[in-house]
């Protein structure tokens, strides 16, 4: 028997004790989920990265985001949420999203972390469901940096802009619910993707996590 050590990669995805992650990324609008996901995903961090089901259509999401999502059609997603092949959904500013659970349990079975992006309503209906989740609250410096951000991105009309200000003032309201807050500063995504690094590298060393079951 070999007793050479297994590289990172290997020793990653499965605990000592509670077996492999499932980590939620949360927070208001812009600050920064996807690019934090994009970035995980550069890097080749061991884990599998949730696709998110959407009525939502495919011209309203910016094509770097289209691997993550399934689009739907308001048909699709009602007989999949019939059948209870969603972990969790929400209705978003008119769209519905959801997380498919055979992917997840798939992922699980192999023992890989799971990694999934939801809005702050989904995030505690996930931590309710699966009470081993770890739930982080990824958010930026400010309200006022929000604005600045949505602004930029150009994308809301004056009305969904406010809409989407009034959400996110609610959302850090629930900040209490989760277990790390990180905040993204400007220019500083390698620094969060770090921080979020070594939230999950304690959690995986952490003694008497429960496994996750879905």
């Amino acid at each position: 028997m070999s007793t050479e050590p297994k590289s990172l990669s290997e020793t990653s995805t499965a605990g000592p004790d509670g077996g492999p992650l499932l980590v939620v990324i949360s927070g208001p609008s812009c600050a920064g989920k996807d690019s934090v996901l994009a970035r995980l995903r550069e890097r080749g961090y061991p884990a599998h990265f949730t696709v998110t089901a959407t009525t939502r259509p495919k011209r309203e999401v910016r094509p770097e985001d289209h691997e993550l999502l399934r689009f739907l059609s308001e048909e699709e997603f009602d007989e999949l949420l019939k059948s209870n092949g969603l972990l969790e959904h929400a209705e978003v500013y008119g769209y519905h999203y959801g997380v498919p659970k055979a992917p997840l349990q798939e992922a699980l079975d192999q023992g890989k972390n799971i990694i999934m992006r939801v809005d702050v309503q989904g995030a505690e209906t996930i931590k309710r469901l699966v009470p081993a989740a770890v739930l982080i609250f990824l958010m930026l410096s400010s309200i006022d940096e929000i604005e600045a951000r949505l602004r930029a991105r150009g994308q809301d009309d004056e009305a969904t802009l406010q809409k989407r200000l009034k959400a996110a003032v609610g959302e850090l309201k629930e900040l209490p619910k989760f277990d790390y807050v990180v905040v993204n500063k400007r220019d500083c995504l390698d620094e969060t993707v770090d921080t979020i690094e070594a939230i999950l590298l304690a959690e995986r060393c952490r003694i008497g996590r429960a496994r996750v079951s879905i």
